[in-house]
This record gives structure tokens, C-alpha cells and sequence, in this order.
């Protein structure tokens, strides 16, 4: 189990940014979620040397995709830090519900006493919890770019049509918010099949189906998208689910 919790979790700490876009949007970012992602996956084997071996080539990796996608040189940070925190455009009342919220989470940790902390080491340390949360990841935003390169020859043909062509406006109506639901798709695809409930999977993507499916005025554009998309999807719940079941010896469905 040891192998395959390395495993998902340096595949999450990589392909979660990536499926995000920060290698382009945020790239230092990537290799900072990589690195912290990536420790937390080797934690309980920090001893060893192989598994840091296995975060140096993961935060490598991280950062080839960040160089990769930045030609032009060395890709800006992605993100500032303001100080001192009182300035910036946060209004005063923002500022004063973030500190509520921060006393609020210190006064329930403290409460919580050793409770909390056993909780927070079997979770850290858990191999299976960390197999199925890495693998689940890898699933909702790594499915994501396959559901993207599945559907890139059609939206590839609807971006070639004319601006004013009704068939483009109603594929590209009908492709707003399709990301979103992608996400909450797969994740939820994801959790029934994880959990043994093959039969709510199903009844999952029977109800988006139902809800999203495209209508016949879309036109061919749209159902070729859906389609796809959702094929896409349904492969990448189905693969990591089915793997990480195999991993803590339990069955794939």
C-alpha cells in the first residue's frame, strides 16, 4: 500500500494544478501545491530515501511544465503577498469576517483538544484515506484534461464556423458551465464508485443526463460535445475508482 499511496499523491500533487491551468495562469503555485501535496503523501515514509527521490521527480516534473508553457523566459510568480495585511483592497468588514473565521477555527481546534489531533494524524498518516483522496483528485481534475483533449476537435469546428452563425451561438451557449459540472461529475461519479454503489453512479450520470442533455435545437455540435465530454468523464472516475479499490485490496466495483 506504501506504493500506491506515493503513487496517487505525487500523480495528485502534479495533475491537480496542471487540470486547473495554473502551469499557465499561476505557475509557481503549481510547484508550491506539488511540493506541499507531495509531501503530505510521503509522510508516514520520510525516513526512506526513495519516496523523497520520488518528490524531487515530481516537483521536477512541476516545474518542466511550468518552463515549458513560459518560452519567453521565467514566468512570473502568479500570485503577490500585500503587507502589511491591514492595506490592500479587502474592505475592513472582509478583514473582520477572516479574522472570525481564523479565532473561530483556532477556538474548535483548541476545544478539541487530543481529539483533534489523533484525527489529524490517522488522516495524515492513513494510507487508504490518502489512496482514495489523491486518487479522487487525479480523477476530478486529470479527468478534466481528458474530457478537454476528447472534445478540442469539436470545439475546434465550432470556433472555425462564422461569428454570426447560429449553430456557434448555440454550441457555445450550451458549453458555458459545462467545467464546472464536469468537476462535480466526476467527483461524485467518483465517490459512488469508490464506495462500492456502482448502481448510484449510474443514476448520477442518468440525472445529468436528463438535466444537460442537449436538445435536439442545439444542433450537432453540442451532443458531439456532451458526448464526448462526458464519455471522457465516465473513463476517468471509472479507471481511478477501479484502481484504487484494486490498491487497498478490496474489489474493483
Amino acid at each position: 500500500m506504501e506504493t500506491g499511496r506515493v503513487l496517487y499523491g505525487l500523480s495528485a500533487a502534479v495533475l491537480v494544478p496542471w487540470g486547473v491551468g495554473w502551469h499557465r495562469s499561476r505557475p509557481w503555485l503549481m510547484v508550491l501545491f506539488a511540493v506541499i501535496y507531495g509531501g503530505y503523501a510521503i509522510a508516514p515514509y520520510r525516513t526512506e530515501e526513495r519516496p523523497w527521490l520520488a518528490l524531487v521527480a515530481a516537483a521536477l516534473v512541476a516545474m518542466a511544465t511550468v518552463f515549458l508553457h513560459s518560452p519567453a523566459g521565467l514566468p512570473p510568480m502568479g500570485f503577490s503577498v500585500t503587507l502589511p495585511l491591514a492595506s490592500g483592497p479587502v474592505s475592513m468588514t472582509r478583514r473582520v469576517g477572516i479574522g472570525m473565521l481564523v479565532a473561530a477555527t483556532a477556538l474548535s481546534l483548541w476545544a478539541a483538544g487530543g481529539t483533534a489531533q489523533v484525527l489529524g494524524e490517522e488522516l495524515l498518516l492513513s494510507d487508504r484515506a490518502t489512496i482514495f483522496a489523491s486518487s479522487g483528485l487525479v480523477a476530478v481534475f486529470g479527468g478534466g484534461a481528458l474530457a478537454q483533449a476528447a472534445t478540442t476537435p469539436v470545439r475546434r469546428a465550432i470556433a472555425g464556423l462564422p461569428a454570426g452563425d447560429a449553430q456557434r451561438r448555440l454550441a457555445e451557449d450550451f458549453m458555458m458551465g459545462s467545467r464546472s459540472i464536469g468537476l462535480l461529475e466526476r467527483g461524485l461519479m467518483f465517490a459512488f464508485l469508490a464506495a462500492g454503489q456502482p448502481e448510484a453512479a449510474a443514476l448520477a450520470l442518468t440525472a445529468k443526463s436528463l438535466a444537460r442533455g442537449p436538445a435536439s435545437d442545439h444542433g450537432k455540435y453540442a451532443s458531439e460535445y456532451f458526448l464526448l465530454g462526458t464519455l471522457a468523464s465516465v473513463i476517468a472516475a471509472l479507471a481511478m475508482s477501479m484502481a484504487a479499490r484494486a490498491t487497498v485490496g478490496l474489489p474493483v466495483l
